[in-house]
């Protein structure tokens, strides 16, 4: 695959990226620190999130996205080491098999995944405004989903709730603070192909082949595709762009039916 020329649209700016071990968070720190930001990189797994940090030449920083005081260290690390924190991209997540239909998803599985999705993405929230609010600028990217605004038959129930959760969390945010310059949108992919994704779809190929037919463009999007998007919502390009969703889908949230 031909590289494509990357801007220089974030000299200077620092970016906080969490899952950043893997998926689309290693494709967007590889891309933010392309276009010149400092990027710390937050994982749960030490060596992949290492690796990550090594590779762009940034910071690494374990930390549990469901635990407050590891997301305060987070941004607080950040703050210390660069001097601001001007990006973050609240990307960590899980999507457990055990979560289906509602009729079979335990309480245990609900929990935990809202915990990691939900609860996380208010937890980096929280923790990153404050440093914004005293430089009067800054872009948190929050990752929601397209199942944030569309139903789906072959269910992930807990996944569904926790994304339209961080849906309207991050519009919210993005009218309370949009006079103080801080922006935050809601990145909505469609289905990626990343190893969450293969693992999922690796148990139940029925699955895969039920979402795969309903994206017009007929594949499952590239982790870098979705970094370009992080990448613009994270840079001044995107400055007039707050409180939104913002769909990378391939077409699926514009589609009646699917091309044969």
């Amino acid at each position: 695959m031909r590289e494509e020329p990357v801007c220089r649209r974030l000299v200077g700016r620092v970016a906080v990226v969490t899952g950043a071990g893997g998926g689309i968070g290693l494709a967007s720190a590889r891309r933010l620190a392309a276009e010149g930001a400092k990027v710390v990189c937050a994982d749960l797994d030490e060596a992949a999130g290492r690796a990550a940090a090594r590779e762009v030449g940034g910071l690494y920083v374990h930390t549990d996205v469901t635990d407050p005081y590891q997301v305060e260290a987070l941004f607080d690390e950040a703050y210390e080491t660069y001097g601001s924190v001007d990006v973050a991209f609240n990307n960590a997540g899980v999507s457990p098999p055990e979560d289906g239909s509602i009729l079979t998803t335990g309480l245990d599985v609900w929990r935990r995944v809202q915990e990691a999705n939900l609860t996380s993405v208010y937890l980096c929230c929280r923790s990153a405004l404050p440093y914004m609010r005293r430089h009067g600028r800054g872009s948190i990217i929050n990752t929601a989903s397209f199942v944030a605004r569309m139903g789906a038959a072959a269910s992930q129930i807990s996944w569904t709730a926790s994304k339209g959760g961080v849906l309207a969390m991050s519009r919210e945010l993005g009218v309370q603070f949009a006079r103080e310059g801080i922006r935050v949108n809601a990145l909505c992919p469609g289905p990626v192909d990343t190893a969450l994704l293969r693992e999922l779809f690796a148990a139940d190929p029925e699955r895969a082949a039920r979402r795969l037919v309903h994206i017009p463009l007929g594949r499952f999007a590239r982790p870098e595709e979705i970094a370009a998007a992080v990448a613009f919502l994270a840079c001044d390009d995107s400055s007039f762009i707050t409180a939104s969703e913002f769909l990378v889908d391939g077409g699926i949230a514009g589609a009646y039916v699917t091309p044969p």
